[in-house]
């Protein structure tokens, strides 16, 4: 995940030389069926449960089940489906990417949130805390984390220099070990981006946390499509934006009448 770069040290006029943990950045290309679907810059690490989540929030395929092998070489993976016509083609509504690729979708065909989960504040707060306590982000300063939770119960972690390829991680993680994604939640370290609201929408996992901010695109999706987003989850205070009533606690309850 990282390796030791030489450096020089700057402390006011004190120079020193010596090494720094620079985090990888490599690009791996993904190939469906032979022909070239996209190559992203990333983490090189969990490859089969990315390209699972990758494939599956593009909506190439449906489900884990439609995917006949997968085959990691360095610097590419390729992927052979059952429908070996699928066709890998653009979407029209750009939405926000990031690793050097974009991605696309037609907003008015979105899918809606479809599950009755809900979680207690105090649930949030304590799984933040646990979750963003990255060793690796310590180290090297430059890796975002995102999980997959059931309640307080930790299913996944992904570390990446993206969080759109980290939340794909975790989403593979949950297809290829059959979790029920309806019934969980996920929390990022970074912003909350349309296409983080995208993917959540197209995995059906109804809340995603940030200790970070969000973006107007993001919350009018989510308003939309039944996607709960919380930010700035931190220091025991958190901003909650949309579909409130998944969120519960004895103070909010009381303000939402319930």
């Amino acid at each position: 995940m990282y390796r030791k770069v030489p450096c020089i040290y700057v402390d006011g006029e004190k120079f020193e030389t010596g090494t720094h943990e620079v985090i990888e950045e490599v690009p791996i290309a993904l190939f469906v069926n032979g022909r070239h679907a996209m190559t992203a810059m990333m983490s090189p690490v969990m490859l089969e449960e990315f390209v699972t989540g990758y494939l599956f929030t593009e909506q190439i395929i449906k489900g884990i089940n439609e995917i006949d092998s997968i085959k990691i070489e360095k610097n590419r993976i390729s992927v052979i489906t059952k429908n070996l016509f699928k066709v890998v083609g653009p979407k029209k509504t750009i939405l926000s990417g990031c690793g050097g690729s974009t991605s696309y979708i037609d907003t008015e065909k979105l899918p809606k949130i479809k599950s009755d989960y809900t979680l207690k504040t105090s649930v949030i707060w304590n799984t933040v805390k646990s979750v963003l306590n990255s060793e690796l982000h310590r180290i090297t300063g430059g890796i975002h984390v995102v999980a997959l939770l059931d309640q307080e119960k930790i299913l996944a972690i992904s570390e990446d220099i993206g969080r759109h390829n980290a939340l794909d991680r975790v989403i593979g993680y949950g297809l290829r070990n059959g979790i029920d994604l309806s019934r969980t939640f996920v929390i990022a370290s970074g912003r909350i981006s349309s296409e983080m609201a995208r993917k959540c929408l197209i995995a059906n996992i109804p809340i995603i946390v940030s200790r970070g901010a969000t973006t107007t695109l993001a919350v009018d999706i989510a308003e939309k499509t039944g996607l709960t987003i919380v930010a700035f989850a931190r220091g025991g205070k958190m901003v909650i934006y949309t579909h409130t009533s998944r969120i519960q606690g004895n103070t909010l309850d009381s303000l939402m009448g319930k």
